[in-house]
C-alpha cells in the first residue's frame, strides 16, 4: 500500500485495511516534521512502524464520514 499524501499520524483504518505479511508507505508528520514510514503487518497481524527518511509530502485532507 502507498499513500501520497501525508496525515499528522498514521489512521487506524489504514493500518487495518493492510493484510497480514503487507507493507504500507506512508509519509506522516507535520509539514516541517514530515518522515516517510514503513509499516509491516507480521503473521499475528501486529503492526509494526519503522522511519525511513524525512520527506515533504501535501498534507491530507480529513474528510467527513458519508
Amino acid at each position: 500500500m502507498i499513500v501520497t499524501a501525508a496525515p499528522d499520524l498514521i489512521p487506524p483504518p489504514l493500518i487495518h485495511q493492510l493484510k497480514t505479511g503487507g507493507k504500507m508507505v506512508v509519509p506522516a508528520g507535520l509539514p516541517d516534521t514530515q518522515q516517510l514510514m514503513l509499516v509491516e503487518k507480521d503473521a499475528n497481524g501486529r503492526a509494526t512502524m519503522r522511519e525511513i527518511l524525512q520527506v515533504r509530502f501535501s498534507q491530507l485532507e480529513e474528510t467527513e464520514p458519508d
